[in-house]
């Protein structure tokens, strides 16, 4: 007759157990003594990365050089260097992902590295589309559309303006102020 052996382990022993058997290894397990482990994102698709923060402030500091071929007086150059560099710095103050993901308020570690990524490639885009670079004398071509609108497209069409905008606007290009009326005057 054969005798089973029964072996209790306690959590941390069946934690450990489940990442080696997993696929974890014992890398990953050395990389996280000491700190808070993530299990999951609770996000499809989206796997947990466990050195985040270097990875973001990789990223971080890639973007922040790569945005420099845009012209420095775009808005665009200007938004992404400014929530840029403030992402950067808590990254750069925080060591745990937990308070990163808390200070910045914009999602989990792994989300952000997906966004920084993708902007990585809005501004290769941007830099190849140079929408900036429009010449002074370029003229755009107004094309008029007069096809009838079907009734069941709602018609999103401005009020009139009143008759006094049109009277002010009269004596502001007209030498002379309308019969019977004195011109508007402007406050300073």
């Amino acid at each position: 007759m054969r005798s089973s052996t029964v072996i209790e382990f306690d959590f941390e022993a069946k934690m450990f157990l489940r990442r080696v058997l997993l696929g974890g290894g014992w890398r990953a397990m050395s990389t996280q003594v000491g700190k808070k482990v993530k299990e999951t994102t609770g996000i499809v698709g989206l796997d947990v990365v466990p050195n985040a923060r270097e990875v973001l402030i990789s990223l971080y500091t890639r973007t922040l050089r790569e945005i420099q071929a845009v012209p420095p007086d775009e808005g665009y150059r200007k938004a992404v260097e400014s929530f840029t560099r403030q992402r950067l710095n808590v990254c750069l103050e925080e060591d745990d992902w937990e308070e990163i993901e808390n200070r910045l308020g914009c999602g989990q570690v792994e989300e952000l590295i997906e966004e920084v990524k993708d902007e990585l490639t809005l501004i290769s885009k941007m830099i190849e589309w140079d929408p900036w670079g429009v010449p002074e004398d370029y003229e755009c071509k107004v094309i008029e559309d007069n096809t009838p609108i079907p009734k069941h497209v709602p018609h999103h069409r401005p009020s009139p303006l009143p008759n006094e905008f049109f009277k002010t606007l009269e004596a502001f290009t007209t030498d002379s102020p309308p019969k019977d009326e004195t011109a508007p005057q402007l406050k300073t």
